[in-house]
């Protein structure tokens, strides 16, 4: 039986590290003559620090970097690579697809690319997508990479406090990418051994980011965040944890059986919170958020790559991420690394 495992993880990281201080400073600058509280945001959220992109970076750029580091890592060249997927919330223009435009920056000749997207979620249901075509033999060696830049979204001065208030998933974003090499295999239990989802897609309107579409082709306010944080975390924990327990029992697993959970990740206040009602063991989750920020659909490849380089997580581990993603969705991968 053919099974899909995992060659290599990368991460990337925008270049420009910047303290949660140095930005709410910007938002009650250029906000004037309006004061608003913006010490909340870091009470609120506990982010401490966030990354983001130099002026004329794109996704596509964050996504190449991430997909050559990825190659490089397992020893291969784009040439090797039979399927490229773009898997992000961010993307270069609405037409074409960003994974055109990443397979040229790679030089990737003649590979068929296509995008997957899902907010947060995206670069999880981009493995579904690989594993699927892996395991009926269509392609044999698939790369997956991300691109996120929402600090170009970001509203630096709000009208009033509601605008301010539901601007805040914007304030604690990090620009990255990431990538994986996945890769067909005989051997039964590892790599990816399962990936469910479920949606609760009334709830499409708690956070949206609206620009260029049809509902809003050429409207600017559009082009910002706009996000009731508390709505959306009231979301994600309505929907309770069925999948995620479904999922471990349909495979045979229990979460003592994890050496580490990954988790998206948009505020430290509301880990614990999550975990409670997902029934998820908090000291098992690698945490990222205070550090990095929301990473996006780029959290799971940095969260390997911090439990690798700490030695908290080892080649053959069982590693399981619960993915959170706006529209709404939750899933659960569970993963031999």
């Amino acid at each position: 039986m053919i099974t899909t495992k995992i060659i290599s993880m990368a991460s990337e990281l925008g270049p420009i590290k910047t303290k949660m201080s140095e930005v709410l400073d910007r938002v009650a600058e250029e906000s004037l003559p309006k004061k608003f509280p913006v010490g909340y945001v870091t009470r609120l959220t506990g982010v401490e620090t966030v990354y983001r992109r130099i002026e004329g970076q794109n996704t596509s750029d964050f996504a190449a970097m991430a997909g050559r580091k990825a190659l490089q890592r397992a020893d291969l060249t784009i040439g090797d690579i039979d399927l490229l997927i773009f898997a992000s919330a961010s993307q270069d223009l609405i037409e074409p697809a960003t994974s055109h435009i990443v397979a040229s920056l790679l030089g990737a000749e003649g590979v068929p690319v296509m995008d997957v997207k899902n907010a947060c979620n995206s670069f999880l249901n981009g493995m579904q997508v690989a594993n699927a075509l892996i395991k009926i033999g269509q392609y044999k060696k698939v790369l997956i990479v991300s691109g996120e830049t929402p600090s170009m979204a970001i509203r630096w001065a709000s009208a009033d406090k509601d605008q301010f208030l539901r601007s805040f998933a914007g304030f604690t974003m990090s620009d990255a990418g990431a990538a994986t090499v996945l890769a067909a295999s005989e051997e039964d239990d590892e790599g990816i051994l399962a990936i469910e989802f479920r949606s609760d897609s009334n709830r499409w309107d708690v956070g949206t980011l609206g620009m260029g579409g049809s509902r809003s082709p050429r409207d600017i306010e559009t082009t910002y965040f706009d996000m009731d944080g508390r709505k959306l975390a009231e979301a994600f924990m309505s929907l309770g944890p069925g999948i995620l327990n479904e999922t471990l029992e349909a495979n045979g697993y229990t979460w003592a059986d994890f050496k580490a959970i990954g988790m998206h990740q948009v505020a430290a206040p509301y880990i614990d919170d999550i975990c409670k009602v997902l029934n998820v063991p908090t000291e098992k989750v690698i945490k990222t958020v205070a550090d990095y920020g929301n990473m996006t659909t780029a959290t799971m490849a940095l969260q390997i790559e911090l439990g690798m380089e700490s030695g908290l997580l080892r080649k053959g581990d069982l590693f399981a991420y619960i993915g959170l993603a706006g529209g709404i969705s939750t899933g659960l991968g569970i993963f031999r690394l």
